[in-house]
């Protein structure tokens, strides 16, 4: 490990250099992709750094133990031992930092969000979880865009589909993906009783057209009117667009723009993202499964997270986490979750390296 990490260190030396070189500041894409491995390697350099000087001063510690007299002995001892728990936590860190990036972590996300089994409370709890990530969005300091949303009849969402863009944005949401279940009395129900319902979260990294290229003759492209709650029309044009990619049969639409040509550009900017995620997902093995492991059927008995209104309880089932905090975690106070998501994907990952 040690003389990958000087490697590293090396080519982060030449990376530095490099971002004060004329032709690479006068050239922004070239630029970009230096300040992005220096931002990549940085951490990692220096960690290592660190743990370099703490070897060093534990040396020099141990040999003023060895010569202390005794009235000097036990604070030499204690000196020693916080330089071990100092290497063993750089060390750690290290194993962690060097573990392979995902591919998409430099990415921003595309979420969509679906009402499932429920009816109209699906649609009302699928309003509630995006609410929540707005929410998220806002604490992390990420932009938020609406791309599209379908609105229901009583004030939920049939479907949205939203923008996230900023630092660590796929590494905290990807875990996101799944169907959530909703355990709690509907509006709609007179008698007091408890229902349960499900949404559909998918999570998808954004796609630029460089990375995904769409032949327009692969693509159908049909225009209607806008439509609201009760598929009334809304508006008295045709500025509504629906996307169909003839050869994967994926669908888009949208129509939140007043604007043909706006609402043209979202659909095809879902798309991207969407024929990005299917080309991953094949690379790494079967499309159909994979896809059904972040959204299911959608069914209540296929979950990742239980949002409990009586208990005030949610539960995340894939690392069998409960917190009674739901109203909080509703208005916007993910980390516990997500930290606790990641902390269980990097074990995992940290396991899977030590049986490589």
């Amino acid at each position: 490990m040690e003389d990958r990490l000087d490697a590293l260190e090396r080519e982060y030396v030449e990376v530095e250099a490099s971002m004060a070189d004329p032709l690479v500041l006068g050239d922004q894409r070239r630029y970009a992709k230096v300040a992005r491995r220096y931002k990549d390697l940085e951490p990692i350099v220096l960690r290592w750094r660190a743990l370099r000087e703490a070897g060093a001063d534990l040396n020099d510690a141990r040999e003023l133990y060895r010569d202390a007299g005794a009235e000097d002995r036990d604070l030499m001892r204690a000196e020693v031992a916080e330089l071990e728990d100092a290497i063993a936590e750089h060390e750690e860190e290290l194993k962690v930092l060097l573990l392979p990036s995902d591919p998409n972590d430099a990415k921003n996300v595309i979420m969509e969000v679906r009402g499932a089994e429920g009816g109209e409370e699906a649609n009302l709890f699928a309003r509630d979880l995006f609410e929540m990530y707005r929410g998220y969005a806002a604490r992390q300091g990420w932009r938020f865009d609406v791309l599209g949303s379908q609105p229901s009849d009583l004030g939920g969402l049939s479907e949205v589909t939203f923008l996230l863009a900023g630092d660590s944005v796929w590494s905290r949401m990807k875990h996101e993906a799944g169907p959530h279940r909703v355990q709690r009395v509907p509006v709609t129900e007179s008698q007091g009783r408890i229902h349960t319902s499900s949404a559909t979260v998918t999570v998808l990294p954004e796609a630029h057209e460089v990375e995904v290229t769409i032949d327009p003759n692969d693509l159908q492209i049909d225009v209607f009117r806008s439509s609201g709650p009760g598929g009334q029309s809304v508006n008295t044009t045709d500025s509504a667009v629906r996307i169909t990619h003839k050869p994967t049969g994926l669908v888009v639409s949208m129509q939140d723009e007043k604007s043909q040509i706006q609402n043209r550009a979202k659909a095809l900017q879902v798309l991207r993202s969407r024929l990005l995620r299917l080309e991953q997902e094949r690379q790494a093995s079967d499309a159909s499964d994979a896809r059904r492991t972040q959204v299911g059927g959608g069914g209540r008995s296929e979950k990742v997270r239980t949002y409990n209104f009586k208990e005030n309880r949610v539960t995340d089932h894939r690392i069998g986490l409960t917190l009674y905090k739901l109203d909080k975690v509703l208005a916007g106070d993910l980390d516990d979750v997500v930290d606790a998501l990641v902390a269980d994907e990097r074990t995992r990952l940290l396991a899977a390296d030590g049986q490589a």
